[in-house]
């Protein structure tokens, strides 16, 4: 059973989903990618993941710095969720190009190269926005 709720940001509306307890998709409403499926999931906003989401929000919104204590769990390719796990290793505020990413897969992974172009298809279909 997928759960979601809908959380108001200073960047616009999002739409969170929870899967056995993990956070499985956090998305801008309307965004490219956005679930088609939502009308076949359960509106659920008193979750407490959903409230720890939210406190988490308003605090990064409001500058302090911290980490999520609620558990992700992305559905995706081992590719894409190799590329997501690097993603979570940025600090706050700072930034890494795909081609630095790309670097780092390649090393995981016993390669010579990995295209820059397969890690941005892999960041933006990540279904957690981080």
């Amino acid at each position: 059973m997928i759960y979601t709720c809908s959380i108001d940001t200073p960047l616009g509306a999002m739409t969170a989903a929870l899967k056995d307890e993990a956070l499985v998709g956090l998305w801008f409403i309307g965004q490219k990618y956005y679930p088609r499926q939502l009308n076949e999931w359960i509106y659920a906003p008193d979750q407490p993941i959903f409230k720890a989401l939210r406190n988490y929000l308003a605090d990064y919104f409001a500058g302090k710095s911290r980490t999520f204590d609620g558990r992700l769990n992305p559905q995706g390719s081992p590719f894409q969720k190799m590329v997501w796990n690097i993603l979570l290793t940025i600090p706050l505020g700072q930034v890494a190009t795909y081609g630095q990413i790309a670097k780092c897969v390649a090393l995981k992974r016993g390669l010579a190269s990995m295209s820059a172009q397969a890690v941005g298809g892999a960041v933006g279909h990540n279904p957690i926005e981080t």
